[in-house]
């Protein structure tokens, strides 16, 4: 749930609608999925999306129970040791996710699972995009970002160029609207 990702989800729902592409959301972004009333076909979940809410600071990251039962797959983000602070609540729910162990941020986690399962394109919702966005917060995982994205760099591209690029698909009404006019015309 970064800067603008109400604004850039409304943007791209032509795109989802027409192209259905594997949605996935990364702790509270599943929820934003959700919201938008799309489906999440796999959540990333790591530890800031699994606390309690009395735990963390930060609402926006905590994913809903909803949003981890909904999802067509869950994988859980776990630390090098393989540990996840607050994986009893998946067990508790009756989720069962693989575990992935690796440093780096849930986000970092989400874009290298799409890049290993072959995405050809990869389109960033609320992550953070600028230089601005990037440097804006001390946070950990800095280093991790910027190495995933100088791995699937090509075929990143961030939500906001999306509606530049693609205009969409022509649809059967448009074509009866020209006949329409075309038959009118000849009339």
């Amino acid at each position: 749930r970064g800067y603008d990702y109400r604004e850039d989800l409304r943007r791209l729902r032509r795109f989802i609608r027409e192209q259905r592409p594997v949605l996935i959301g990364v702790d509270g972004g599943a929820d934003a999925l959700l919201e938008a009333h799309h489906r999440p076909d796999v959540v990333v979940v790591g530890e800031q999306g699994l606390a309690t809410s009395s735990s963390t600071g930060d609402h926006g990251q905590r994913v809903s129970d909803k949003a981890l039962r909904s999802a067509r797959e869950v994988v859980l983000h776990a630390d090098r040791s393989g540990r996840a602070v607050g994986s009893d609540r998946l067990e508790r729910l009756g989720v069962r996710a693989p575990v992935m162990s690796a440093a780096g941020t849930s986000e970092d986690i989400a874009l290298l699972l799409a890049d290993a399962a072959g995405a050809s394109l990869l389109i960033a919702v609320g992550t953070h995009a600028t230089l601005d966005e990037f440097l804006d917060r001390q946070r950990a995982g800095l280093a991790s970002t910027f190495l995933t994205r100088l791995r699937v760099g090509p075929r990143l591209v961030d939500a906001k160029g999306v509606p530049q690029l693609y205009s969409g698909r022509v649809r059967l009404w448009h074509l009866l609207v020209v006949l329409l006019a075309g038959l009118l015309a000849v009339a």
